[in-house]
């Protein structure tokens, strides 16, 4: 407590003195106008250092008391002193509070530092803060989610000060500064014991092994992770400050090759605490290493340790608690094995160590005996222990057992032997087993940096150096003294790389330099290291025989007293104190001698030499190591890294080397290496000594940022220009300063230059750089004081303004009440009176009324009198008359009522009677009808109910009768036109044989033709016949359905009698089913979820198949081909210039198809198809190929005939119906013609009348005018086709008649009889023929007819839309005219020239565009022209070689007909040799650009292949098959291979996968893949092979394929996403600027502000655009491209939210308001590319609601509901974090208060969500690829000529 009490004293002593010192280093710049009223300001407090405090009056300079109030709103009144307190220290605006960098602060000093590090580390948890250069680290002394793979993969590749603070960064920083400067890196972590320095080291390290993984397969990245708990477990141990500290310093060198792999490691030990092996304070342990082994000692291999709990052992139980809360020591020990195995340890290395381990501890137990004359000891021969350690150790027991107790002592002449006391055997004891632990500790170092080390090249390093920081506790000894050297040798070089940094920032500004003074520690360094100096002394004192600690004091008394940095202690001899940079330390004497001199006797050592065992007699050979240890090579950046820890020599050489200087010289070797590289530096900072988690303490930190030297970083920083704006930032944030003028210049320097040339007058105050502005401190606060107070006048004014408006307001409606309220007094007032006038008239006019009513009352009461008494009297003789004409009258009404009566009483008896008797026999009606509809209604109601199907049935048995008498009358119908059409034709019969009769006059035919009417007749009888048979079987059949109806209705009655039966059963079975149907539902859930996730198991799979392979690749190139390869350049491709030149016209659909889709279309819009065009042109095409074949048969039936001769041919039944049927068949191919034709034509009008209406548009008119060019060239050789047939048949017609000549002459001359009972048949063959051919012709030329009539009328109506089109010109000109004439003279002659202007440039326009459309038409019609030339030439070589063949033979023919080859039938096969596989798969895929096919049918080197596949399927040749296959899966795994990193080659792979494995599954002969075939593709399908196993192969391929393309585009994408998505300004002058520290500095950053490393959201849209355009250019299916859409937006989201998580300048309102634009045009895209179907936009929704939670309040209650409510998709611990992080960017905004952060984290503790703070941007979904067969038929398939497969055959 005394010692609490007196540090606390000191320290408030050294802060007051500070704060004098630095108060009157600025006492000539201090700004009194600062010191105003509501000025916050920090004074010195007792208990938390600093206190806030608030000015409530305005200071003026002398006064004595300044006026404040505290946070608790007491007064105070503080003494102004110019020697003992200056003025307070000023604080920074609220909005600079918990910056990422301290050196952003206005304000420099350590109230500022410690408070910003306080609200940091308490309110938002954040323990990373940079300083300028320094990371300073809190441990939280708690596990915090903040160091997966996923935080490293967001620090990758970033910069520095681009991300929140964390070790990550700084290790980045380092990596990309080897990388770019090709300098060697440094990572200095240092700090307290506690503090957290092996753990930030140890997270460095993680973050190279992860970044930079080894190249191959040694896995040394794991090996070096490998290595941290082994070094652990021996090195390190707890403490009362630390559960887990480092008891020794290591420097850990990371290797990296030319292409920055890890390649190896090496490490550095320094000054171990051996001291612990032996002794250890009160709640402290041992070594790690120890208690692990104890708690392993009951596994089998370590029963012969004879090891028991720790508690048995001294040298593990004298810290009294063995145990650490949250600690296993056995599970650790699982690890250290592991590592040890890892690492290449043998097990009986292991062994051996894990034996020499438990012999110090039993060594450690050996009971020491002392003698009775108390100068000598021994150990019992029965002790346990020392049995133990001998027998571990492999050692003689009695030699142990001797020397243990005695010593030898060598003098030149003599030896002899000494008894030794038990005080002095105990620290030989003692001595020894730190010997030993020391000895085992550096052979594992050696091993592991043997395992570490590596044979290859070393091009550059990282080291990481775990350092322990400045020490000092109530009794300080040698180790705290070596400590506190150390720190003082690194903050040293700290300072100079400070300095130098700040030099380099103010050259390279071109900033006038001036010297900053800082602290330089040298003179203290020399006082320890120089030349007699302490380690001098202690050497020399240690040297000496005799020496004592004692005399070594004195020594340094007499020699030191005149250093500054020395002081002598008042009330001690035995101490002296040093002043460090940190602080005054006091070291105690005692021990110094003996830690130095690390004596260990001789004879120990020599008995351990001859050990049994050889790692044991290795441990303590000679080896030279003092002497390599000592030297460095002459080459800084090429240190050979070795232990520093050297092997202690035999202790009577005279050279041997102390551990003082051993340590001197391993620490000038360190700061060698570190002066050769590029250091980092990290410091620890230990918030509390009660390991309290998220507890600051502020006397403990301040402390500490002393000692690590962050605060004399910030002096020095804050003693030149701390505060540095860029130019645009500064004019961004400080433009409301500025007047309107100002904003008009262009050149934001001179702007910036004049603003702070007026609001600042002293120009020392800022500086202006080449890029950025440079201000002294205080000045950013100044500025924004004075931005606040523009903010705040405006505030006012525009409240003032309101104010005014509200008041003007108000009174307006005061003054328009008081009117009112005048106006209504006025008014009552003016009734009062006129009441008052109504009020006396009314009286006067009362009292004359009262008057005349009392004088007319004595008047009408005397007439009233007589009047009575004459109505009395004149009403009793009345009343007499009236009784005797009452009395006649009553007497009528009785005999009336009477009559009636009598009447009605018979009238209601008759009718009674005949009521009875309806009501009886109406029951009885009703009962029985009652009966029938109950009857009735209960079967009605059960057939409605179960029998619904047979009411359909019913339905469609009735349609079915109608259908069938609807064919029935069309039938009828058939047979009238057919028989109306027989008629015709008899008639017609008829009169062609009355012609012939007149001709030949002969009577055979006319009985032939009367034969023939016979037949028809009959054929019509038949007819008729057939028609009445149709009838009959209508009528039975209808017959039929009415009996089943009345089946089905007796049915229905039938089923009426199970309706209750069946309710039953089905309530029953509806409760079982539903039990069934909701198992059944929850099984097919986990079915579905187990299948999806065996698919991303099975993907996962293949990716590391592919991982492998690629691995396995690489070590075959590695061993075969070591040189570097390059590819073939002289092959080069010819693109054709036709849209479609590998289709040919008979690939399109079928013609029925597209004349259906031309009627659905309509013909405008078929008109714009091309695809209707072809269809309709194969159409074309197939009727010539059937005119053709006509031809053909005409011509065999012609050659027939003359190798017959004369001799008559007798017409058969079979040749009549083949006749029959080419003549119908030919009817309806020409009425198809015509049909076409007409089609054709509608066509040809639509794209008239498409084309005047868009006659604005050149080009397409240019495509119209083309397109109707194509339909015209169809139609014309169409008619030059029928011409052709009509000519031929018109031939075949004059050949027959001379031949008839012929025959008939012939016959004439030779036998009459003969030729009249021959000449009937062949007459009338002729004659058919010639009718047929009559007809025929007869049709023709009505089309032709038709054909022209139609083309005069498309040609009137384009005259009439021309006409048209002329009247609305001749329109828009009189309007114009009419315009102009309404015009003055000047305005109409400026009109006119506007409008010719305007024309003339259209004109210029329309021309232009012309021009250049028929240079590019020129240009393509060469590039066709020459490639027809080619077919041209092939053309002639084939006819030169068919016309030498055919010279031999004549033609027979006097005149010859032109008739086209028939086109050769294709069987979609391409056949090739066997030999020429290589050239294919070198052509088709090797070679293969995706731009030589881009043209061409999609995916076409897919198709090619598998035609070649078909072949092979064909001739049934499985070798070729399997060959092919093979060779095309490893063509295209080494074609992705060498272009992994190329977007459109992946693409354009998987595409062609992806279709050759749908065309393996269409045409594989499973019915499964074949319902969507056509005909003729079913008969395409494989006939020999099943290549199943194939099509899996090819479906692993394509998902590896798929996984690549992922990868590439998220490469593509990832360095634009967090520039696109968050940094870009999307909405204008929307984001806000705050000042930035050292870390947005331009040396810190890895590009140029104006470099490409900027991207908009334009630009990444612009990205996926082109993704998306490449894959459907390739012909990618539309899901699998909607799949990859989905991955890469994923990748977007969770780049996106992970860097809004580690970023605490972009959590702001107006980041959320541009993340909520920038996600909205995302989602537009994905609308206007039709993918909002995909699921992409779903995977936006938590960057979504992150940007809304940055947006909406966060004040009460209420809206932390809306906010729990509002963010299902992200996690408690990322919208806390979010919370955390949101910064305001003015004073005027409101931070998140701690409390309703605590909110949230209430409501959302129910949700139960995973703990995840950062998104897996590595997670990838499920591919599928669905089934998409192919439309194309393979025999339609074109290959180019550019593709040079010359040596491939089409079948």
């Amino acid at each position: 407590m005394k010692r609490q009490v007196k540090e606390h004293n000191a320290i408030m002593k050294r802060q007051v003195k500070e704060h004098n010192t630095i108060m009157k280093r600025q006492e000539g710049k201090i700004d009194y106008e600062l010191y105003c009223k509501y000025t916050r300001v920090w004074i010195p407090d007792p208990e938390d250092v600093w206190r806030a405090a608030e000015i409530i009056k305005d200071y003026k300079e002398g006064e004595p008391i300044l006026h404040l109030k505290l946070e608790d709103e007491s007064p105070l009144e503080y003494r102004i002193g110019p020697k003992d307190n200056p003025l307070p220290f000023l604080r920074n605006p609220d909005i600079l509070v918990g910056e990422n960098d301290l050196t952003a602060l206005s304000y420099l000093h350590e109230p500022a530092v410690l408070h910003n590090l306080k609200v940091r580390f308490l309110e938002p948890n954040h323990i990373y803060t940079y300083c300028g250069i320094v990371l300073v680290a809190i441990n939280p002394y708690d596990q915090l989610q903040i160091y997966g793979e996923e935080v490293i993969n967001a620090y990758s590749g970033q910069n520095m000060g681009d991300m929140d603070p964390h070790i990550f960064a700084v290790a980045e920083e380092a990596y990309k500064q080897m990388a770019r400067d090709e300098r060697n890196q440094s990572i200095i972590v240092s700090g307290e014991s506690g503090a957290g320095k092996t753990v930030s080291a140890k997270y460095a390290m993680r973050f190279f092994a992860t970044v930079g993984g080894s190249a191959n397969d040694t896995n040394v990245e794991e090996k070096v992770l490998a290595s941290s708990p082994i070094m652990e477990a021996i090195g390190n141990a707890k403490t009362t400050r630390n559960d887990n500290s480092s008891r020794f310093g290591k420097y850990i060198q990371i290797g990296f090759d030319r292409r920055y792999h890890i390649i190896g490691a090496n490490m550095r030990t320094y000054l171990l605490e051996k001291s612990r092996v032996v002794f250890q304070a009160e709640d402290e342990r041992n070594y790690h290493i120890f208690y692990q082994l104890c708690a392993s000692a009951s596994f089998p291999e370590f029963k012969d340790l004879a090891l028991t709990s720790a508690e048995d052992f001294i040298f593990t139980s004298q810290g009294e608690n063995i145990f650490i809360e949250g600690v296993n020591d056995a599970e650790d020990f699982k690890k250290t094995k592991e590592a040890f195995t890892l690492l290449g340890v043998k097990e009986s290395n292991q062994s051996s160590i894990f034996r020499i381990i438990a012999s110090i501890l039993h060594l450690g137990n050996v009971e020491i005996c002392s003698e009775r004359d108390g100068d000598s000891c021994h150990i019992s021969r029965n002790d346990p222990h020392l049995t133990h350690f001998c027998r571990l150790l492999g050692v003689e027991l009695e030699q142990m057992e001797h020397w243990l107790c005695h010593r030898k002592l060598v003098t030149t002449s003599e030896t002899y032997v000494k008894n030794m006391s038990r005080k002095q055997a105990a620290n030989a004891r003692d001595a020894l087993a730190k010997h030993i632990y020391a000895h085992m500790f550096d052979w594992i170092v050696e091993h592991v940096n043997k395992s570490l080390h590596t044979s290859s090249k070393q091009h550059s390093f990282i080291g990481v150096l775990d350092i322990y920081g400045f020490e000092t506790f109530e009794i300080n000894s040698f180790e705290q003294f070596c400590i506190n050297y150390a720190n003082e040798k690194l903050q040293q070089q700290f300072n100079q790389h400070v300095f130098k940094l700040e030099q380099e920032e103010y050259m390279k500004e071109q900033i006038p330099w001036t010297l900053i003074d800082f602290y330089d520690n040298q003179p203290c360094i020399d006082l320890i290291e120089a030349k007699l100096g302490i380690l001098d002394l202690l050497d020399e004192e240690c040297k000496v025989p005799k020496g004592t600690d004692q005399n070594w004091c004195q020594k340094l008394y007499d020699r030191l007293s005149s250093s500054v940095h020395f002081q002598k202690p008042r009330m001690s001899n035995i101490s002296f104190i040093i002043i460090h940079f940190a602080d005054k330390v006091e070291y105690q004497c005692d021990g110094f001698l003996e830690k130095n001199r690390d004596t260990v006797y001789e004879e120990h050592i020599n008995i351990l030499k001859a050990s049994k065992f050889q790692l044991v007699a290795d441990l303590f050979q000679d080896t030279n190591k003092d002497g390599s240890s000592s030297t460095s090579s002459s080459k800084s950046s090429r240190i050979n890294v070795r232990s520093a820890k050297p092997t202690p020599k035999v202790p009577n050489k005279e050279h041997r080397k102390t551990v003082g200087h051993q340590f001197r010289s391993s620490l000038q070797l360190l700061m060698e290496t570190l002066n050769a590289t590029t250091p980092h530096y990290v410091r620890c900072i230990k918030p509390n000594d009660e390991k309290e988690a998220f507890s600051f303490d502020s006397r403990r930190a301040v402390q500490q940022l002393r000692a690590c030297g962050v605060l004399e970083t910030i002096r020095i920083s804050a003693a030149g220009y701390p505060s540095r704006w860029t130019y645009p930032d500064f004019f961004n944030r400080y433009r409301v300063l500025m007047k309107k003028s100002d904003m008009t210049v262009g050149d934001k320097k001179l702007v910036c230059r004049n603003l702070l040339e007026t609001l600042v007058k002293d120009p020392d105050k800022f500086q202006f750089g080449k890029t950025k502005i440079f201000f002294r401190a205080g000045q950013v606060a100044y500025l924004e004081k004075l931005r606040a107070d523009k903010f705040r006048s405006a505030c006012i004014k525009i409240q003032k303004t309101v104010r005014r408006w509200l008041q003007m307001a108000r009174y307006k409606k005061i003054r328009k009440s008081a009117i009112t309220l005048q106006r209504f007094g006025r008014g009552y007032m003016a009734r009062r009176y006129a009441e008052q006038l109504r009020l006396s008239r009314a009286a006067v006019i009362c009292q004359k009324q009262y008057r005349m009513v009392r004088e007319r009352r004595g008047y009408l009461r005397v007439r009233q009198a007589v009047v009575t008494i004459q109505a009395f009297t004149r009403g009793m003789f009345t009343r007499r008359i009236f009784q005797e004409f009452l009395l006649h009258h009553k007497a009528m009404i009785i005999q009336k009522h009477v009559r009636g009566w009598l009447t009605r009483r018979k009238f209601k008896v008759a009718r009674n009677a005949a009521i009875t008797i309806q009501c009886a026999y109406r029951r009885m009606r009703a009962k029985r009808e009652l009966k029938q509809l109950k009857i009735e209604a209960r079967s009605a109601q059960h057939l409605k109910k179960l029998n619904t199907g047979m009411e359909n049935k019913i339905v469609q048995l009735q349609r079915k009768m109608d259908d069938q008498t609807k064919d029935l009358k069309t039938q009828n119908e058939q047979l009238v036109v057919a028989k109306a059409s027989l008629g015709s034709e008899v008639n017609k019969l008829q009169k062609e044989l009355e012609t012939m009769r007149s001709r030949q006059g002969d009577g055979g035919q006319l009985t032939s033709l009367k034969d023939e009417l016979e037949k028809l007749r009959a054929e019509l009888q038949e007819a008729h016949a057939h028609r009445k048979k149709l009838e009959e079987e209508h009528s039975n059949e209808k017959m039929r359905f009415e009996q089943r109806v009345e089946e089905l209705e007796r049915e229905n009655s039938l089923l009426k009698s199970e309706k209750e039966k069946m309710n039953q059963r089905i309530l029953h079975h509806s409760k079982s089913t539903e039990d069934q149907e909701s198992s059944a539902s929850q099984s097919v859930g986990r079915v579905q979820a187990e299948l999806d996730e065996e698919r991303q198991r099975y993907q996962n799979l293949l990716r590391e198949f592919s991982r492998l392979e690629q691995r396995y690749d690489n070590l075959q190139e590695a061993k075969f081909q070591p040189g570097h390869r390059r590819n073939n350049s002289n092959q080069s491709s010819l693109e054709s210039d036709s849209n479609y030149p590998s289709i040919s016209t008979s690939e399109v659909g079928d013609t029925d198809d597209a004349i259906q889709l031309v009627e659905e279309m309509g013909v405008e819009k078929a008109a714009m198809d091309i695809g209707v065009f072809m269809k309709l042109q194969k159409r074309v095409r197939e009727l010539e190929q059937e005119r053709k074949r006509l031809q053909v048969n005409l011509e065999k039936m012609e050659d027939q005939s003359k190798r017959k001769g004369i001799e008559p041919k007798m017409t058969t039944e079979q040749e009549n119906a083949d006749l029959a049927y080419n003549s119908l068949k030919r009817q309806e191919l020409e009425s198809e013609n015509k049909k076409l034709k007409n089609d054709l034509n509608e066509l040809r009008k639509a794209i008239a009348d498409r084309a005047s209406k868009n006659s604005s548009s050149n080009e397409l008119q240019d495509g119209y005018n083309l397109l109707l060019g194509q339909l015209k060239a169809a139609n014309e050789e169409l008619d030059v086709r029928k011409d052709e047939v009509l000519i031929l048949r018109s031939q075949i017609v004059t050949a027959a008649q001379q031949k008839e000549k012929e025959t008939t002459n012939h016959i004439e001359t030779n036998n009459l009889p003969e030729w009249t009972n021959s000449k009937k048949p062949i007459d009338k063959e002729e004659a058919l023929r010639s009718y047929h051919g009559l007809c025929e012709s007869k049709k023709l030329l009505e089309a032709q007819l038709q054909s022209q009539a139609r083309k005069h009328e498309d040609e009137l109506e384009a005259f009439h839309t021309q006409v048209e089109l002329l009247k609305d010109d001749i329109e828009k000109k009189q309007e114009m005219l009419n315009h102009t004439m309404s015009l003055s003279p000047e305005a109409q002659v400026e009109y006119s020239v506007q409008q010719e202007i305007t024309r003339l440039t259209n004109d210029n326009l329309d021309l232009k565009e012309l021009v250049e459309k028929l240079e590019k038409n020129e240009r393509k019609l060469k590039k066709q022209l020459r490639i027809y030339m080619k077919k041209v030439q092939e053309l002639e070589v084939s006819v030169t070689a068919a016309a030498s063949q055919s010279t031999t033979a004549k033609p027979e023919m006097t005149r010859q007909v032109t008739v086209q080859r028939r086109e050769k039938d294709f069987e979609g096969m391409l056949e090739y040799y066997k030999e020429d596989e290589a050239l294919l798969v070198k052509t088709l895929i090797t070679d293969m650009k995706p731009h030589a096919v881009s043209a061409t049918v999609p995916c076409l080197p897919a198709y090619i292949l598998f035609m070649c596949i078909r072949h092979a399927d064909y001739i049934n040749d499985d070798q070729k098959v399997h060959s092919l296959l093979t060779s095309t899966i490893n063509a295209i795994k080494k074609v992705l291979k060498k272009n992994n990193d190329d977007f459109e080659m992946t693409s354009f792979w998987l595409a062609n996968t992806s279709r050759l494995l749908h065309c393996l599954k269409q045409y594989s002969g499973d019915e499964a893949f074949m319902t969507q075939n056509t005909a003729k593709q079913n008969e395409h399908c494989l006939k020999n092979f099943d290549l199943a196993e194939y099509r899996q192969v090819l479906s692993d391929l394509s998902i590896q394929i798929y996984q690549q393309l992922v990868k590439v585009a998220e490469h593509v994408m990832q360095p634009m996403i967090v520039s696109a998505m968050l940094e870009s300004e999307s909405i204008p002058s929307l984001a806000g600027v705050k000042p930035m520290g050292y870390r947005n500095r331009s040396s810190s950053m890895d590009k140029d502000e104006e470099g490409p490393g900027s991207y908009t959201l334009e630009a990444l849209i612009r990205q996926l655009g082109q993704f998306h355009v490449v894959m459907g250019e390739h012909g990618l299916d539309p899901e699998i491209a909607g799949q990859v859409v989905r991955q890469l937006f994923y990748s977007i989201n969770a780049v996106t939210l992970n860097n809004l998580l580690l970023r605490k300048d972009v959590c702001s309102w107006s980041t959320g308001m541009q993340l909520r634009y920038n996600i909205s045009q995302m989602e537009e895209w994905l609308r206007g590319k039709n993918l909002h179907q995909s699921g992409a936009a779903v995977n936006m929704e938590p960057v979504i609601q992150a940007a809304q939670l940055l947006q909406v309040k966060k004040k009460t209650s209420q809206d932390a509901e809306a906010i729990c409510s509002l963010c299902t998709a992200l996690t408690m611990q990322q919208i806390v974090k979010i919370l955390n992080l949101y910064t305001p960017l003015n004073e005027f905004e409101e931070r998140v208060t701690v409390s309703f952060i605590r909110n949230i984290q209430n409501r959302l503790q129910a949700r139960n969500d995973v703990p995840m703070l950062l998104v897996d941007t590595k997670h990838t979904f499920p591919v599928l690829f669905p089934y998409t067969p192919s439309a194309l038929s393979l025999e339609t398939l074109h290959i180019p000529a550019n593709l040079s497969l010359h040596f491939l055959t089409r079948v």
